[in-house]
C-alpha cells in the first residue's frame, strides 16, 4: 500500500506531470486534435520551466521555511527529550559501504546534538526506520546514533525508534516511547522545509512538541538572469516543496494533524 502511495504521489510532481502531459499531447496530435495537443504540450513545457527556475523554487520553499525563524539553540526552552527525525542519513551497507553517508539534511542530527550539549533535554530520541524501496537494509536511527556519538552525545542519552517509514509513523511510534518513559514535552528537530507537517502530525498524535527547525535551504540570492534559467537543483527543490504541501493535505484529510 505504501509503495502504491509513493507511485501515485510521484505522478503529480513537476517532472512526472510534465512528461505525462507531453505524452498526452502526443496522443492528441496523433488523433488529429491539433489545438488541444499543442495547448497540452505548451502547458507541459511551461510547467516544467517555471518549477525548474530558481526564483520559483526559492519562492515555493520560502513559503514553508519562513514560518519558523532560524534561532540559536539558547533560545529554546528546556524539555524532557529531543526528538530528531530521520531523512538526513543513509545507513551503512557492509561490506561495500561500511559507513553511513551524510545527506544535506544531516543538519538535523547536528542540531539535536547542539540542543543536548546546551542542556535543553537529557535524552535524544532518533526516529527513523528502514526504507526498502531505497535499498536500505538497516534502520536510519542506527546510523543517526553513530553520528550522535561522534558529536559527543553519550550512549546512555540516546534512544532509538527504528520502525517508522513515514512522518505519521515517526509520531505514532515515538509516542509509544514517550509514554513508556513518562515523557511529556519534547523538542522536535527536523528540516525547516518539512517542519509544518511534522509538527502538526506530532501534535495530532497527542505529543507536546516544540519546533526546532534546521537545514534551511533558501538563503539571500541576488536577483539576476540565472534566477530565471532552468536548473536541476531548483526543480528538485520545487518537487520537495510540492511534496510537503501534498503530504500536509493528505494528512489533514486523514485526520492525522493538529494545528
Amino acid at each position: 500500500m505504501l509503495h502504491l502511495q509513493k507511485i501515485l504521489a510521484q505522478l503529480v510532481y513537476p517532472l512526472d506531470l510534465s512528461l505525462l502531459l507531453a505524452v498526452l499531447a502526443a496522443l492528441l496530435l496523433w488523433r488529429g486534435w491539433r489545438r488541444s495537443g499543442f495547448t497540452c504540450l505548451a502547458v507541459a513545457i511551461l510547467w516544467a520551466w517555471l518549477l525548474s527556475t530558481p526564483i520559483v523554487s526559492c519562492a515555493l520553499r520560502l513559503t514553508l521555511e519562513s514560518r519558523y525563524p532560524d534561532l540559536p539553540v539558547t533560545h529554546y526552552p528546556k524539555a524532557d527529550a529531543i526528538v530528531v527525525l530521520g531523512g538526513g542519513m543513509v545507513p551503512a551497507v557492509p561490506p561495500r559501504f561500511p559507513y553511513p553517508n551524510l545527506k544535506s539534511a544531516s543538519d538535523r542530527v547536528w542540531q539535536a546534538a547542539r540542543l543536548y550539549k546546551a542542556g535543553k533535554a537529557p535524552l535524544v530520541i532518533a526516529s527513523g526506520g528502514t526504507l526498502p524501496w531505497l535499498g536500505q537494509r538497516a534502520p536510519e536511527a542506527v546510523a543517526m546514533r553513530k553520528f550522535l556519538l561522534a558529536l559527543g552525545v553519550p550512549a546512555k542519552a540516546i534512544v532509538l525508534e527504528t520502525r517508522s517509514r513515514t512522518t505519521r509513523q515517526n509520531a505514532v511510534d515515538t509516542r509509544r516511547i514517550l509514554k513508556r518513559l513518562g515523557i511529556r514535552k519534547v523538542l522536535l528537530v527536523t528540516s525547516a522545509l518539512g517542519m509544518s507537517r511534522a509538527l502538526a502530525t506530532f501534535r495530532g498524535a497527542g505529543i507536546d512538541a516544540i519546533p526546532v527547525p534546521t537545514d534551511y535551504e533558501v538563503r539571500t540570492r541576488p536577483l539576476g538572469p540565472l534566477m530565471f534559467l532552468p536548473d536541476a537543483k531548483a526543480l528538485w527543490g520545487s518537487t520537495r516543496a510540492i511534496h510537503e504541501y501534498l503530504g500536509s493535505f493528505v494528512y489533514w484529510l486523514r485526520g492525522w494533524t493538529h494545528h
